[in-house]
């Protein structure tokens, strides 16, 4: 078992852990107390015998799909939990992806003003990143993730072998995260342990994906060294937005329908990137690089076609804006990012293009 510990400046303390089969032996590192468990109708179907573990009246079961990540599933959610008289030593287990993880987040935050939160990560997108480092919330019309709190779950389990009934999509999906990740490890780390970079340019597809132990390693290790020294954003943290304040924009004007949330991140990693070449920031060979590896990943497959007026307005209403400045996470090298809050704005729209 691989465990990693984020334990941050204000005591609050987050375990992590990476175990093959954990599905099946969680309990063997939990609290003997009362547990609501939170997941989707789709999970409920493939692990039966895992749901049936809890009480019935105990477990929550929400539409699968992010548009569901709104303020109806969250009041669906906080009646059921207070219907079934949840007390504040009880706990919750977020069984699922994203959506299910930030829902699950913001509810343990809130319900009763606090109760233990408990990360179990279905995708690899969560694996790597989501389930990890307590940013919670939901949806609006305005955009994405703009009502919700940060509350680090007291433990992460992680079993990667439940990546085997994800779908080829599911996992090209987790792969923007992972990129994500690659594009921005020296910023997260200096000696540049994994060279995530390296690993995901060098190797095949299918050597990647048998390799996704290390990945899940990589990306979990990077991310709690982040959290570790700023759980808030107010500083080094901003750099996991890498790609995101573009592609919360996209995931808006489609609807959460067109593109999944991995899609979107590589879009915006791609526009980041041509942003950098336009400000003369990074090469046209790194641009060419970042490219190449969006495209062997098949992360940019899709077009996708805004105004690049209202992309811009939704970037403008970004949660990240400071003083009606969008801040903006750019390549500045390989395996490094910046952040920048002087972009012009025909400088952004111009990148859209």
């Amino acid at each position: 078992m691989d465990k990693i510990i984020i334990a941050t400046s204000e005591n609050i303390k987050s375990e992590i852990l990476i175990q093959e089969d954990l599905k099946n032996t969680f309990q063997e590192h939990l609290e003997d107390k009362k547990y609501f468990l939170i997941t989707n109708t789709k999970l409920a179907k493939l692990y039966p015998e895992f749901i049936y573990k809890f009480s019935t009246n105990r477990v929550i079961i929400i539409k699968d799909g992010e548009k569901y990540k709104n303020i109806k599933t969250f009041e669906y959610i906080l009646n059921q939990l207070l219907k079934e008289k949840i007390e504040r030593k009880d706990a919750i287990i977020a069984f699922g992806g994203g959506v299910v993880g930030d829902l699950a987040g913001y509810i343990a935050s809130s319900i009763l003003r606090g109760v233990e939160l408990i990360q179990f990560p279905t995708t690899l997108l969560a694996m790597c990143d989501s389930s990890i480092g307590g940013k919670t919330g939901f949806n609006t019309k305005y955009g994405k993730n703009l009502i919700g709190s940060f509350y680090c779950a007291s433990k992460i389990l992680i079993d990667p072998l439940l990546l085997n009934t994800l779908n080829k999509y599911e996992l090209k999906c987790g792969m923007g995260e992972v990129l994500k990740y690659a594009f921005i490890e020296k910023s997260c780390n200096k000696t540049c342990e994994y060279n995530l970079l390296n690993f995901l340019q060098e190797n095949q597809k299918e050597d990647v994906k048998r390799q996704m132990d290390f990945i899940i390693k990589a990306c979990a290790t990077l991310k709690a060294k982040v959290v570790t020294n700023d759980r808030l954003e107010g500083g080094l943290r901003k750099i996991l937005n890498f790609g995101h304040t573009y592609a919360h924009s996209f995931e808006t004007l489609s609807n959460y329908k067109k593109l999944s949330h991995g899609e979107a991140v590589a879009h915006g990693i791609k526009h980041a990137s041509k942003l950098a070449v336009i400000k003369d920031i990074i090469s046209n060979d790194y641009y060419k690089q970042i490219i190449a590896l969006l495209e062997k990943y098949e992360l940019i497959d899709k077009k996708i076609k805004f105004k690049k007026e209202d992309v811009v307005n939704l970037m403008l209403q970004d949660k990240k804006v400071e003083n009606s400045k969008i801040n903006l996470l750019l390549p500045t090298a390989p395996a490094e990012v910046g952040l920048f809050d002087n972009i012009d704005l025909p400088s952004i729209e111009a990148s859209l293009l």
